[in-house]
């Protein structure tokens, strides 16, 4: 085959092939890549961007469900990927430092952070700082200034609010008991003060007979309720400050049949809460919002990885529920039904 012939060959084929090109139909597997729209760009993966950790408190708890749930439409909207790893009990210190350890070890872009004690992971989140892997704490504070940012509830006022719906359901006189959740946690002890430091101040007819912590567990909790309302036959409320101690007392509350006329205050709603307020065995619920924490932490956290400002405080707000108010579209919106 001589030179000539062999250039007629190479032009038949390069022909052959650019026409088959034009024929091909649009959005055919096989046509080639174009630039991305405006649309697809934004929902591109930001560049370089590593996973983020979301490690909460415990995953038992339907809260933390809650949480998961705005983490993940946080990380939709953003198109990153989360990992989502916690003990299983809540009060397992041990465990949660070696979960936010062994991240810092995978290099993660970012830590969202439950801590269950304020003071025993502080060494760890202050490791994570230092290996340029931002930090945001979220539902409860940590005693660090290394953190990004504090997601949450403003706790303290929470506590407040049920001081407050107490002293009118007693008619500002008579004794009462809360069922603490347990030390080291600083968003569950900021409500235990916000409620009997109010009632001190400004309820002063109204005695606190006793304060007893229920630990990290429906079952504790339970069994703490019951000694306290053994020892006080004559007692007029209790209040519980998180989802465990108020499932806990409720339990108690109705195993002893003092359900509906001892005065009961819980924090937080539990499917199992708000059918004791709907049935009128609990009498109001201090209700946060755990999806905004969990989209609101994520959110952060993304800020910091990509060098923006991020505020140091964010509060998710904090409502009284009474059985009143159950029904109405901004406490339905705010429970998720």
């Amino acid at each position: 085959m001589n030179k000539n012939v062999l250039i007629l060959v190479f032009v038949l084929v390069a022909a052959a092939a650019v026409g088959a090109g034009l024929f091909l139909k649009k959005g055919d597997k096989t046509t080639p890549q174009s630039a991305p729209s405006k649309a697809e760009s934004t929902a591109e993966k930001p560049k370089g961007m590593g996973p983020i950790a979301v490690i909460p408190k415990g995953t038992t708890h339907s809260f933390w469900n809650s949480v998961l749930a705005g983490a993940q439409k946080a990380a939709k909207e953003n198109n990153v990927e989360i990992f989502w790893t916690g003990p299983d009990r809540e009060g397992d210190r041990e465990k949660q430092i070696q979960i936010v350890e062994d991240f810092i070890v995978k290099k993660v872009a970012g830590i969202v952070l439950a801590p269950t004690d304020a003071v025993a992971l502080v060494p760890v989140v202050e490791r994570a700082a230092a290996a340029k892997i931002p930090v945001v704490i979220i539902d409860s504070d940590i005693e660090t200034n290394k953190r990004v940012s504090f997601v949450a509830t403003d706790n303290y006022a929470g506590g407040v609010l049920a001081a407050k719906h107490m002293a009118k359901l007693l008619g500002g006189k008579g004794k009462v008991a809360v069922i603490k959740y347990m030390a080291g946690s600083a968003s569950t002890t900021a409500r235990e003060n916000g409620f009997m430091e109010t009632l001190k101040k400004e309820f002063p007819q109204i005695e606190l007979v006793e304060d007893r912590y229920g630990q990290d567990t429906v079952e504790t909790a339970l069994s703490a309720a019951e000694d306290v309302l053994t020892r006080h036959k004559e007692l007029d409320g209790i209040f519980a400050c998180n989802e465990s101690t108020s499932r806990g007392a409720l339990r108690a509350l109705e195993s002893q049949g003092r359900a509906g006329a001892l005065k009961m205050i819980g924090f937080d709603a539990a499917d199992a809460l708000l059918k004791g307020l709907e049935a009128g065995r609990i009498d109001a619920l201090v209700v946060q919002n755990p999806e905004a924490m969990g989209y609101k932490g994520v959110c952060s956290v993304l800020l910091a990885i990509k060098g923006e400002s991020v505020q140091a405080r964010i509060d998710t707000g904090v409502e009284l529920v009474t059985k009143d108010r159950l029904n109405s579209p901004e406490i339905r919106a705010l429970i998720g039904n």
